[in-house]
């Protein structure tokens, strides 16, 4: 299909802030790659209207009532299709890998020129990383500076690696901790976690959450 032909991708936006929400409206309004399908100002509007909309990228601020970071987690384990893209005013680090942890595609700053905002989205899509150059300076710095645990598997052969919170995950449930108490210590929603626990299994290659509590144990042992 022709990029003329290929039908809009569609876009919700959310954020508390209605000003911002009518400027990125008029910036996707003028390109016809885009069509914003739904506005949310809240966390859980924006949650219900990816779920009814399924839109092909979610534009979120994470500083929006009832969370954004809870959202990025919602929307990426509920519709994992959907690009997800952080557009926020917080150049803190801790929001920045925070977001990328939670599953975000890309990080924009308010303070961009919104005229840009069509060919960035465009890119995400395609698969590429959206992000300032300054912002992805402070993400290979960081990289550069990870413990020995990220880089290798508690388990062993086709094992994957686990991300810095899903180790907080295992480490919690080897503590005895229930899915409720980890999502109150951990500051996310009882589902994200869930979400977090499944991968865990997934990547060591075991049956279960209690498995995952005893393999863990066993390597932290030797």
């Amino acid at each position: 299909m022709s990029a003329a032909a290929r039908p809009p991708r569609r876009v919700l936006i959310a954020d508390d802030h209605a000003p911002t929400r009518a400027d990125v409206r008029r910036a996707l309004d003028d390109d016809e790659r885009f069509e914003v399908c739904a506005e949310a100002a809240d966390a859980p509007a924006a949650v219900q209207a990816a779920l009814d909309e399924r839109p092909d990228i979610c534009l979120l601020d994470i500083r929006m009532p009832g969370g954004g970071l809870e959202t990025v987690w919602e929307i990426t384990a509920r519709l994992p299709e959907a690009k997800i893209v952080v557009l926020t005013v917080s150049e803190d680090d801790q929001d920045l890998f925070a977001a990328l942890q939670a599953g975000a595609d890309g990080y924009l700053l308010k303070t961009m020129d919104l005229n840009r905002l069509p060919a960035v989205l465009t890119g995400v899509y395609r698969g590429e990383a959206a992000m300032p150059r300054a912002l992805v300076a402070r993400v290979l710095q960081s990289f550069r500076r990870l413990e020995p645990r990220w880089r290798h598997p508690v388990g062993t052969g086709r094992a994957r690696r686990l991300t810095t919170r899903e180790w907080e995950v295992l480490e919690l449930l080897a503590e005895g901790r229930s899915t409720a108490e980890i999502a109150e210590r951990l500051v996310l929603s009882t589902s994200a976690v869930r979400v977090h626990i499944a991968s865990i299994v997934r990547k060591l290659g075991v049956p279960s959450r209690a498995a995952a509590v005893e393999l863990f144990r066993r390597r932290s042992d030797t």
